[in-house]
């Protein structure tokens, strides 16, 4: 019959699903292992198997069956992607990279040129805990947004998302401008960050500092280059906020810093200092490992002295020596600077009342 399957051609009785042809080489009863995989993949879709590395044995049959034609291997594109393919900002998906608490990293083709390309979680899918802390002195767009995000309605809340993705991508621009080791913003599209792809001597995407073994020489040279990374960061009136051995990426030529959706505004939020501190004592805890004597400094005390005092400045060479001030606190005079604000505020507020009664 015109139009029908070569399959469905033969006469009889179809063959059972047991029995498998091969081309050339007539039917052939499939043997009690090949039956168990059958079993255990009936229904997926047959690149699923061919991938699988369950079914060695079965590969042939699935990749040779006249019914289906040849699949290869390929990364489904995420849905938070498809959109930069119709946009033509990347070609191809190649594999993810990573899944943090905050977004999941893939490695893009972009033309001839691999990338990363960082699709940030919604809101209720991050797992990531003590978010206001962050927030506090971010700036938003204006009085509206500000309102809205302070009433937490729904137009609010898509603000403050809008916000939350759209600091990270801030901060890489600023920072890279100003010469720190970040990696190189590329664009930012229907809410997904392409970036640089940092990758190793071979090529491959490049480890964390925290996966790495090092000499002490290596620890104490990376530990000086990311306590300037650090302070380039402070100058700019950023501190990174989450910075660990697993938010720093070993190239070939040395340290890069990545994830800032945690960046604080050093001058604008109450919990900067130790924030900062705790960046600095992370990276010192962990190079420390392979060069104790880093254990004995403190880089950040110093480094948030110098920036209370107006003194930090982006080559500052820091000592890791600090003394800390020990003089005992006035609380009487505090007291009295207090309540003296106090009634200042109370006397400007009656004030602005008697005006409004004069005027009404």
């Amino acid at each position: 019959m015109a139009g029908q399957h070569p399959a469905a051609a033969h006469s009889g009785p179809a063959a059972p699903f047991w029995q498998v042809d091969r081309p050339g080489q007539g039917s052939r009863t499939l043997g009690r292992r090949d039956l168990a995989c059958l079993r255990e993949t009936r229904g997926m879709p047959r690149a699923v198997v061919a991938s699988s590395g369950r079914c060695d044995h079965a590969r042939p049959f699935a990749r040779h069956s006249p019914r289906q034609p040849l699949l290869r291997k390929s990364v489904k594109t995420p849905q938070g992607l498809q959109a930069l393919i119709d946009d033509g900002v990347i070609d191809e998906v190649l594999r993810p990279l990573k899944s943090g608490k905050e977004a999941t990293v893939y490695m893009v083709r972009s033309g001839d040129v691999v990338r990363c390309a960082k699709v940030y979680k919604d809101m209720a899918q991050r797992s990531f805990q003590q978010r206001v802390q962050y927030q506090e002195g971010r700036k938003v767009r204006g009085s509206r947004e500000a309102r809205a995000i302070g009433r937490a309605s729904k137009y609010g809340r898509k603000q403050q998302e809008a916000a939350w993705k759209n600091t990270e991508v801030d901060a890489l621009y600023q920072l890279r401008a100003a010469g720190v080791r970040v990696p190189e913003p590329y664009s930012y599209v229907h809410g997904v960050l392409v970036m640089e792809m940092v990758t190793d001597a071979d090529g491959h995407a490049a480890p964390r500092l925290g996966e790495v073994e090092l000499t002490a020489e290596q620890a104490r040279e990376y530990h000086r280059v990311l306590l300037r990374q650090v302070v380039r960061m402070l100058c700019c009136g950023l501190i990174h906020g989450d910075l660990s051995a697993y938010n720093v990426l070993v190239g070939p030529d040395g340290p890069v810093v990545i994830d800032f959706p945690q960046v604080v505004s050093a001058s604008g939020n109450n919990a900067a200092r130790r924030l900062l501190l705790r960046d600095v004592n992370n990276l010192t805890a962990s190079l420390g490992r392979w060069a104790p004597d880093l254990l004995d400094t403190w880089y950040g005390e110093e480094m948030w002295a110098l920036f209370e005092a107006g003194a930090l400045q982006a080559e500052t060479e820091l000592t890791g020596n600090f003394e800390p001030d020990e003089t005992a606190v006035d609380l009487d005079s505090v007291r009295q600077a207090i309540n003296d604000a106090r009634e200042e505020a109370l006397i400007r507020q009656q004030g602005r009342e008697a005006a409004a009664e004069a005027d009404a």
